[in-house]
């Protein structure tokens, strides 16, 4: 999967390192560092790098931190991803770095957040470039450790192999264009990748879904050729338990918007609508690869939203699993509907004790939080506070929404029993209380990731398109919960 393996022990033909902002001495290139401070030309600060790699160099690699009490995994995290970067452009093969142990910072997280920051350097997305840009090099990169804490050290570097495989298996799956990932395709791709790990994966085709009463589901993908799927893969880790987290993910391969259809310019990375669905498949294969001591089934409705003579309609009034009726304001309000039923099937069909949503929902939740935070709403502050948690390892920002009974009223319907959008005000907490009507008062979180899945540039280690987000705070959530 990856190039480049991470090894606890020493060797390597370039030396890395690290220093504060208020470094003064180093074990080596003591001449060469006092010589950068001087002329100001290394400052330290966090990602920053300079190299010294030639026949009669050092062959060292001088890696900034930033200041030294504002250490975190996080930080740790965005350097060495720099380092990674660094490590490929002089086409470096092996490397070695002395890991200290950092004050207030847990010694196996440190080097798993290290580990994760050079892997991710690796990412690319490829495979339509007739000339590949990203080739990495790094073969072998060599922990130097604290001796009493190479086992542990060990089996957290294995386990991050295995979560930077599902971010990776989650971007894949978003990066693909809508001709190729369709709905049919994304089940193949869930079924394939997981199977072999031990994950049931089960794939109910449009007779079913009409079987098990998805009105709403099926309302939206009456407008496409391709059919819808409906797929449940199930990972049976403590068979002496009940207790059972359910993941739903919004799979939308394609949304034109339908008849409410969005603009042009609006529509073209509209294959990443499936983001939610990618990061569920992407988490299950990080906990079924790291054999979790959990019940966790995931949970996907998977279409495509476009426009025919079929396709429904705004004024519509249409059905759902859960026997409520919706009136249709807006046909590019498709997600909710399709989740509807998804949340309505994890509650009272598979009877999770915990549900959490994931969707790129709502451009309401760009405005409000940019591409930094992912938007949450919950029914229950214990299971919130147990996400933030997850999110907070895992680097993944979670903000929480308010959910006043003002918000609730603005989806309200008058021909039917909700409508399914609320207005332009509050839009991603309507969207989410929305939502909340279809868990039959499961305890539940609903998390927007339409600013975090999928970013317009690069940020930190996170690449340009799609992020893995939020794959992390999920395996945590199931490993930890």
């Amino acid at each position: 999967m990856f190039n480049l393996k991470i090894l606890v022990g020493t060797g390597g033909e370039v030396e890395i390192l690290l220093v504060f902002k208020e470094t003064e001495k180093l074990n080596k290139a003591q001449e060469l560092y006092d010589y950068l401070k001087k002329k100001e030309i290394f400052k330290g600060n966090c990602g920053e790098v300079y190299s010294d790699i030639s026949p009669k160099g050092n062959n060292v690699i001088i890696l900034g931190l930033g200041e030294r009490e504002k250490i975190s995994f996080e930080s740790l995290r965005k350097a060495f991803y720099k380092l990674g970067k660094e490590l490929m452009k002089f086409k470096v093969e092996s490397a070695e770095v002395t890991v200290p142990k950092f004050e207030n910072l847990c010694y196996t997280k440190t080097n798993m957040a290290i580990a994760e920051g050079l892997l991710q350097s690796e990412y690319a997305f490829e495979k339509y470039l007739s000339e590949k840009k990203i080739k990495p090099t790094v073969k072998e990169f060599f922990l130097n450790i604290l001796e009493d804490k190479k086992d542990k050290v060990e089996e957290g570097i294995k386990e991050i192999n295995n979560l930077i495989e599902g971010i990776f298996l989650a971007r894949d799956l978003v990066n693909e264009p809508a001709m190729e990932m369709t709905p049919v395709e994304l089940a193949k791709r869930a079924k394939e990748e997981l199977e072999v790990l031990g994950v049931e994966v089960k794939i109910y085709d449009r007779d079913k879904i009409e079987d098990l009463g998805m009105k709403a589901f099926l309302a939206v993908s009456k407008g496409s050729a391709i059919p819808p799927q409906f797929i449940v893969m199930k990972w049976n880790g403590d068979s002496s338990s009940e207790e059972k987290l359910a993941l739903v993910g919004k799979g939308l391969t394609y949304d034109s918007g339908g008849y409410s259809i969005k603009p042009g310019d609006s529509m073209v990375n509209m294959y990443s609508d499936m983001g939610g669905s990618a990061s569920v498949i992407g988490a299950m294969k990080a906990i079924a690869k790291s054999k979790l001591n959990k019940n966790v089934i995931g949970i996907i409705a998977a279409c495509e939203n476009l426009i025919s003579g079929e396709a429904y309609k705004p004024g519509d009034v249409i059905g759902s699993m859960a026997g409520k009726t919706i009136e249709v304001w807006s046909t590019d309000a498709e997600g909710r509907l399709t989740l509807a039923d998804a949340l309505w099937y994890a509650a009272t069909v598979e009877k999770a004790n915990k549900i959490i949503d994931i969707a790129t929902l709502t451009g309401a939740c760009i405005v409000a939080l940019g591409n930094v935070n992912t938007g949450a709403i919950t029914n229950d502050e214990n299971l919130m506070n147990k996400v933030k948690n997850a999110s907070e390892l895992a680097g993944e920002p979670v903000w929480q929404l308010p959910s006043n009974d003002e918000y609730r009223d603005l989806i309200k319907g008058t021909v039917g029993d909700l409508k399914n959008t609320g207005g332009r005000g509050g839009g991603t907490i309507t969207a989410g209380l929305f939502l909340e009507e279809f868990v039959n008062k499961t305890p539940w979180v609903h998390l927007d990731i339409a600013g975090t899945a999928f970013l317009s540039g690069e940020m930190g280690y996170l690449p340009k398109g799609a992020t893995g987000v939020p794959v992390k705070t999920l395996y945590h959530l199931a490993k930890e919960i």
